[in-house]
């Protein structure tokens, strides 16, 4: 069973009803206990890191995940769920992440404005992925070029060794990333049609 994290701030009606769609039982829950029973964490998130990192403490499910993913239980987040991964976001103000992953998040915008780039933030719309590690288990149904769908103000950096799949947004944008049992999606995989199930297939296959 894959348990689908409830904190409040997630796309938990489509992301759920996409892995139904692919025969994979799923539960929505805010229970530790469940969440311990499950075989796989899928950690989704849309909005704001330090409104979200206290929705998640208010839950207590902080310590649980952390559990989890350090017994070697596959855990994926998406999107906003995958920048609670990181160290810390720099998303008005500084807020403390899971540290689960090494890096950091911060603005697209300076970092666009400094390239000289004129892209709309927030980036949102289907971009390419590039495929920095290919042996990684998540991207098992991905090709190199494949699309899929970002919306976000907010990107991860200095995650180099992490890395699995990268996009072009006038900056390099880590699309996957990848450390032990531990992934992310900053796209939207429940939105991206048939890449997207493939990734939550490869998931649930780990």
């Amino acid at each position: 069973m894959i348990a689908v994290i409830d904190y409040g701030v997630g796309n938990l009606f489509s992301l759920s009803s996409s892995l139904s769609f692919l025969g994979l039982e799923n539960r929505v829950t805010r229970s530790a206990d469940e969440v311990r029973a499950a075989s796989h964490i899928i950690l989704p998130g849309v909005g704001a890191f330090g409104d979200a990192m206290e929705k998640l403490a208010a839950t207590g499910l902080v310590p649980v995940l952390r559990e989890e993913a350090k017994k070697g239980k596959p855990l994926l987040g998406i999107c906003l769920g995958m920048q609670l991964l990181f160290e810390k976001s720099y998303e008005y103000g500084e807020h403390a992440g899971l540290c689960l992953l090494p890096g950091k998040v911060c603005p697209l915008q300076p970092d666009l404005a400094a390239a000289g780039c004129a892209c709309k933030v927030p980036h949102i719309g289907w971009n390419a992925l590039h495929l920095q590690r290919p042996d990684c288990p998540l991207l098992a149904n991905t090709s190199e070029g494949d699309h899929v769908y970002f919306v976000h103000s907010f990107y991860a950096k200095h995650c180099k060794d992490a890395l699995a799949a990268g996009a072009e947004y006038g900056v390099d944008v880590p699309g996957v990333v990848w450390h032990g049992n531990v992934y992310g999606c900053q796209f939207h995989p429940e939105k991206s049609g048939a890449v997207g199930l493939g990734i939550l297939r490869a998931f649930a296959a780990l």
